[in-house]
């Protein structure tokens, strides 16, 4: 029997271990009385819940439109299969990891949630005042869904995909989780120092632009990096469908159908619209073409820098940030594009700097305690979040980017790499041969 074939059955036998550990661990959700639960709430909550679901495929197309024709199907599945994968891990650990009881403020205790053990239709006291916590813990799992998959432009077009699965989940356990938990459990100790991240510039796009800046670095640079975009259509429609998304990653993080949701809907909006002219009006003035493309990364930079003050700062500021983060990554884009670093899809001058420059924008504009209303602690705990955020996931991620090439190897052969992954790792292509 091949290797390739053994290596197949035993992830097989774990994933059915994994089934039946899920299945005989879960307690059985009790039934919420009628007025225990917001019905608006949780209305609201199912909807947001969609419509993050909704950014995972959008962002498949976004990526998928960017690189070359024999690497379309490889890249969106790379963002695709992480539904499946993250779903599975979070049941099993992951929720209780980033929710669980906190242990010193640094990891959830894995008991508390093993398993969605616990995890039933009745409100939370801390985590879902309004609504079922088995809501919560959906809506969580959304975003730690995205977050691997965003990395993955990083690596695009030259990474095995058995490599990414393993790297994806020992990312979402041992990066993704701990920095939930810092970050957005009560108890967690950047939130106890008052480090603002409403939607997850820093869980989401900081750790993603850090890790894929980390690959980046451990997997070198492609045979050839140039080509023609496979379809520009393809980016629009992703671009659409994650703006549209974007509304519940960032709206329903305010956990209520209220006035905070609103304001968060709002500011979303702006920054995107913000940061889209702003690309393009950069480009045009230092004598570039005026692009779909250059459109399409500029909206979403903007979806990017608004997400960690989207609750906490007024639309005229959000469009001063969506329009301060657009020139940033614009010029990030350039100067990286005259280094030897081969971040295939830019992730970290767009979704690394861009969260960055969102979360620092934060610590400047937050309502009453942010810099332009005269206070400096919140804008110094930032500072240091960002060096602990940055040191973390790029640290942690470069590790496990060189287990994960212990384990298994992590690039594809150059003919590989010149026939395209399509081929070579799924035996497929567009045009169907």
């Amino acid at each position: 029997m091949s290797k390739p074939k053994n290596r197949w059955i035993v992830i097989f036998v774990i994933l059915v271990a994994l089934q039946l550990m899920g299945l005989f661990s879960s307690s059985n959700p009790e039934t919420a009385t009628a007025d225990t639960i917001d019905k608006s709430d949780t209305a609201w909550m199912l909807v947001a819940t969609a419509m993050v679901l909704f950014m995972t495929p959008g962002l498949s197309f976004f990526y998928g439109g960017m690189v070359s024709v024999k690497n379309v199907i490889s890249t969106m599945l790379q963002s695709f299969i992480a539904l499946g994968i993250i779903s599975l891990l979070w049941f099993i650990v992951g929720f209780s990891l980033a929710f669980g009881d906190s242990i010193g403020g640094v990891i959830g205790n894995p008991v508390t949630f093993f398993a969605f053990n616990n995890v039933g239709l009745s409100p939370h006291p801390s985590l879902s005042p309004t609504f079922p916590l088995m809501l919560f813990a959906f809506f969580q799992l959304k975003f730690a869904i995205i977050t691997p998959a965003l990395i993955t432009g990083s690596f695009a077009e030259r990474v095995k995909f058995t490599s990414y699965l393993i790297f994806m989940c020992l990312f979402s356990l041992l990066i993704y989780a701990p920095l939930a938990h810092w970050t957005w459990h009560p108890e967690g100790f950047l939130r106890k120092l008052g480090v603002l991240d409403f939607a997850g510039g820093t869980v989401v796009h900081m750790s993603a632009g850090f890790a894929a800046l980390a690959g980046a670095y451990v997997l070198g640079k492609r045979e050839h990096k140039f080509h023609m975009p496979a379809n520009i259509p393809f980016i629009i429609l992703g671009t659409g469908m994650l703006w549209f998304g974007w509304f519940g990653f960032n709206a329903g993080s305010a956990l209520s159908a209220n006035g905070l949701a609103v304001l968060a809907f709002g500011t979303t909006n702006m920054a995107a619209a913000s940061a889209l002219i702003t690309w393009v009006l950069f480009d045009a003035l230092v004598g570039r073409k005026i692009t779909a493309m250059g459109a399409c990364i500029g909206a979403v930079v903007g979806l990017v820098a608004i997400t960690p003050a989207a609750g906490f700062v007024n639309i005229g500021q959000s469009v001063f940030i969506g329009f301060a983060a657009a020139l940033i990554s614009n010029m990030a884009v350039y100067y990286r594009q005259k280094t030897s670093l081969d971040d295939t899809l830019d992730v970290f001058p767009c979704h690394g700097v861009g969260g960055i420059v969102g979360m620092l924008l934060t610590a400047v504009f937050a309502k009453d305690v942010g810099l332009v209303y005269g206070q400096y602690t919140t804008f110094l705990y930032h500072l240091l979040a960002l060096v602990i955020v940055g040191v973390f996931t790029f640290g942690g991620s470069y590790l496990l980017f060189k287990l994960t090439g212990y384990i298994i190897k992590l690039r594809v052969s150059p003919e590989e790499e010149k026939l395209g992954l399509d081929i070579s790792q799924h035996q497929e292509s567009l045009q169907g041969t």
